[in-house]
């Protein structure tokens, strides 16, 4: 990637603190962030706008987020999705892992933590050597 490459971050969390909460997180760092509300309006962004990471809650209303990553993967098949969830277990893990999620991490999740599965995806998909 270019030294100007920005990537961008699509957060998708019913929670709209949390979402905020994240882009506060990420933009310092370099990184361009859309916000979704819900799976539809994460695959709208993810058909018209340039996106490189998805951060997925797992529990919203209409379409949960491993259903998201699923119809991501469609029309999107390598681009890396970050799944979210308050109640990981064995289960969802796996299924996420059949999905081909690039994570799945358990909130709530350090910053630190989020920041480096966001990083790795980046460097893994990119080939992006930069920190965010």
């Amino acid at each position: 990637m270019p030294a100007t490459f920005l990537p961008s971050l699509l957060i998708t969390d019913d929670d709209a603190a949390l979402r905020e909460t994240l882009r506060s997180v990420f933009e310092p760092l370099g990184c361009r962030t859309l916000l979704a509300g819900d799976g539809e309006e994460a695959l709208r962004i993810v058909k018209t706008q340039e996106v490189h990471v998805v951060l997925l809650d797992m529990h919203m209303p209409r379409m949960t987020g491993l259903e998201t990553l699923r119809m991501v993967r469609q029309f999107r098949a390598i681009l890396p999705c970050i799944l979210l969830s308050a109640q990981l277990d064995e289960v969802l893990a796996e299924q996420a892992r059949r999905e081909r999620a690039f994570s799945v991490l358990r909130k709530p999740v350090s910053r630190g933590q989020l920041v480096g599965v966001v990083t790795q995806a980046l460097q893994r998909t990119y080939n992006w050597h930069a920190t965010v």
